[in-house]
């Protein structure tokens, strides 16, 4: 849902806020789920962020207002993993290989269990991620070994 700032004019009846049920007499004011709010009234109900600073968007689910991050992280997924099959929480690191999803935990060989640093060569063979030694081995036992330059 989009958040507003609108400015208060002076000649106008000051509304209510849908958050402490005061009057806003402040110089803006917040339009939200048609509702109005003060800016310090419209908070994310798990981290309490100042949702008119945080963007310009805010998300409901269970009676709850929050801001994006704490909505992905309660109610998100990216997938499931790849390698493990578990579900992965949008608001965790991922890695990506073709139209794989993986943990960066899972993210290593799946025969000698080698994780990958950054630039670390890496091959999708059958869906499995594989290291360089493990992967020309198993090229070798299929009987087609790749030429060395």
């Amino acid at each position: 849902s989009c958040i507003q700032m609108l400015s208060v004019q002076p000649d106008t009846k000051p509304k209510g806020c849908a958050g402490c049920n005061r009057k806003i007499k402040d110089r803006y004011l917040l339009k939200a789920l048609d509702k109005y709010w003060h800016e310090d009234c419209l908070k994310c109900a798990c981290c309490d962020c100042r949702l008119g600073e945080v963007g310009s968007t805010l998300y409901t689910k269970a009676n709850l207002i929050l801001c994006r991050r704490d909505y992905l992280r309660l109610f998100g997924v990216t997938g499931n993993c790849a390698a493990c099959s578990k579900l992965i929480p949008a608001f965790e690191m991922v890695m990506r290989a073709k139209e794989n999803v993986y943990h960066l935990d899972c993210f290593a060989c799946q025969l000698c269990n080698q994780r990958f640093c950054v630039g670390d060569k890496f091959f999708l063979k059958n869906n499995m991620i594989l290291c360089q030694t493990d992967y020309e081995e198993g090229l070798m036992k299929e009987g087609y070994a790749p030429q060395v330059r």
